[in-house]
């Protein structure tokens, strides 16, 4: 049988992106990562690593191998000797990224809750609101246990919308390039929205995975100078990897970003990173005691503090920290007030904080909506107004919703509220902006996580939250 294989577009740089790449340095990087389990089992880590999991402990996950509940199936292990450290005095790092047999205790869930292949014109790409997320690298630097991306670590097949079974792939430049030009120029055409999503101009793109920090300076730059080209106002970049090897932002990291600003200034550029606890960037004292700083603040790590210092010396990058509410890893409202403060001193903005999803496997890490409202009410007490600015979001298919609010008072003679209500506002719409602001009122349900939970309880849904399957 004669099978023509598929031929890749190639992407042609303008002058001006050439010109910026030929400036581009590549630097060399150890990591020191640890990955799988078997180098645990074989006893072939570090000496100093070798107690990280109990003989019992691996035992355990051994014995899942091959079964329904393979613990590296739903998720590949993955550390960073820096990570390593941290992990050593904190039981929150630990967690995040030490493997557990409680992961695949409870599988039940859903494998798309947010139906986010629905919005995938093109591989790669999820296409919402004014913004686009692509897909350009399919792992990081070490993996978080509850990641809700485990499809794309795990190489997953996935069922997709026109019913075929496969894996999701990576976002490739010449595709995304030629859609985000054929997208606006139909907007355009068209006073301004597209004529069968409503949606505005794609003005931006979030460039996430995996981390994109996993690819060379010349990989982030390629896609980088495309991205303006195109007509992209702000690129975003999300990652973990200040938590995971800080020391990946170095002298020529900075470089390459100053003259990508030389060349396109009209391009912003925002890294969303992700801290879930404060022991992840700062320094403790042989009490486990965080140390203060005299004139104010803490002591942080010293290659995380280097880096997010020469971020902020260039006011055309932003850096907006936003990370879930993870049990047993981030559900302490005292840490998160501490790491809101210390974060907004070194000129992190606090964006949001987000519920766990209903994902396959993933029972093991989620806290119940209202408790984590709770948590981080909690922790903002104290605050000042802009340390403050995270908000508790959640997902749904119609796009982010905020947990506005939990009361604890019945209302009389309203039906579902004997024990208070929960208040949902429709932040952004994925689709045109009708129904941002709209709101949605229901009965408390203190183990509730995710919408569903909620059905049976609705007093008030003008965000249509509730009218279909979430």
């Amino acid at each position: 049988m004669n099978v023509q294989a598929k031929v890749r577009k190639k992407h042609i740089p303008t002058e001006k992106e050439a010109d910026f790449l030929s400036k581009v340095q590549n630097a060399k990087y150890d990591r020191q990562i640890v990955t799988g389990l078997q180098k645990f089992m074989d006893g072939k880590v570090d000496d100093d690593m070798k107690d990280f999991y109990t003989e019992e402990e691996l035992a355990e996950i051994a014995a899942l191998k091959g079964t329904n509940r393979d613990i590296e199936a739903r998720m590949p292990v993955k550390m960073t000797r820096h990570y390593f450290e941290r992990a050593r005095v904190s039981p929150s790092v630990r967690t995040l990224v030490k493997a557990s047999p409680a992961e695949t205790f409870d599988l039940a869930g859903s494998e798309d809750p947010g139906k986010q292949m629905s919005y995938s014109p093109v591989e790669g790409l999820i296409h919402k609101y004014e913004l686009g997320l692509i897909y350009v690298a399919g792992t990081c630097s070490a993996h978080c246990r509850f990641c809700y991306r485990e499809e794309l670590i795990a190489k997953k097949e996935i069922v997709r919308e026109d019913g075929s079974i496969q894996a999701k792939g990576l976002a490739q430049i010449p595709e995304l390039v030629e859609y985000i030009k054929e997208h606006n120029k139909i907007v355009d055409e068209n006073g301004g929205r597209h004529p069968e999503t409503g949606r505005e101009r794609l003005r931006e793109i979030l460039m996430s995975g995996g981390d994109p920090m996993v690819l060379a300076n010349k990989g982030i730059a390629s896609w980088w100078a495309a991205l303006s080209e195109a007509g992209i106002e702000s690129i975003r970049l999300g990652t973990k990897e200040l938590a995971f090897f800080p020391d990946r932002f170095d002298d020529s990291f900075f470089q390459m970003m100053d003259d990508f600003h030389e060349a396109y200034p009209e391009t912003r550029l925002r890294f969303m990173i992700h801290f879930n606890h404060p022991d992840e960037f700062l320094d403790k004292d042989e009490d486990g005691n965080y140390i203060p700083v005299e004139g104010g603040g803490l002591k942080w790590v010293e290659s995380t503090g280097r880096a997010v210092k020469e971020f902020g010396k260039r006011g055309f990058v932003t850096l907006d920290n936003q990370a879930p509410i993870i049990k047993n890893i981030s559900d302490d409202p005292d840490a998160k007030r501490i790491m809101q403060r210390e974060l907004r001193r070194a000129k992190v903005e606090n964006h949001y904080f987000f519920c766990g999803r209903d994902i396959v496997g993933h029972k093991a890490f989620n806290v119940p909506i209202e408790e984590a409202w709770n948590i981080l009410n909690t922790s903002q007490r104290g605050l000042s107004g802009v340390e403050a600015h995270a908000r508790l979001s959640i997902t749904h298919y119609y796009g982010k919703t905020e947990v506005v609010a939990v009361t604890n008072e019945p209302i009389p003679g309203v039906p579902h509220a004997e024990n208070g209500v929960v208040i949902f506002k429709l932040l952004r719409s994925a689709e045109d902006a009708p129904k941002k602001g709209q709101v949605a009122i229901v009965g408390r349900n203190p183990d509730a996580i995710w919408f569903d939970d909620y059905k049976d309880r609705v007093i008030s849904d003008e965000a249509g939250l509730f009218s279909i399957k979430a």
